[in-house]
């Protein structure tokens, strides 16, 4: 497997969702990168995850919560590899209600990601705010992104 492929493996419990998801319901996967570390980051509703990974990672699945992926690299792109972070997450309505998101660090093998639930409505937005401090790192790095939320009952 190439590394650029990478991060496209260790999100494989997003991607297994996202191969029967409606269009509606398209996730939001992004990057930022500074110096030689890049994070990426999406998220989905748990509905959009199969069952068996559901229980694989311990994500519960429900019309009203959503799941945040984020994955930190350190390299060149293609040569990249895994790197442990902090990383520390909240997920804001338009309502102005903030919630943290409790991240939990997953390995898989070379693979580390960071993974964190949140309550959502049916077309609820959401702003996510996530702050990332990559070992070795004398700074954090943060994203953040919004997206609105399309859950079946």
């Amino acid at each position: 497997m190439q590394p650029s492929h990478h991060f496209v493996r260790i999100a494989a419990l997003s991607l297994l969702a996202f191969a029967a998801m409606p269009s509606a319901n398209a996730q939001h996967q992004s990057m930022v990168q500074t110096g030689d570390i890049t994070v990426h980051y999406n998220a989905l509703p748990t509905t959009n995850i199969t069952a068996d990974v559901a229980h694989q990672y311990g994500i519960t699945r429900s019309a009203s919560r959503a799941l945040l992926n984020v994955a930190v690299r350190k390299g060149v792109p293609g040569e990249d590899k895994a790197v442990p972070a902090v990383v520390t997450a909240a997920a804001t309505n338009l309502n102005g209600q903030r919630q943290e998101l409790r991240m939990r660090e997953v390995r898989e093998g070379e693979a580390v990601y960071y993974l964190g639930e949140t309550r959502i409505a049916d077309k609820e937005t959401l702003t996510f705010e996530i702050t990332i401090t990559a070992e070795g790192a004398n700074s954090p790095l943060r994203a953040s992104f919004q997206q609105q939320f399309f859950v079946s009952r």
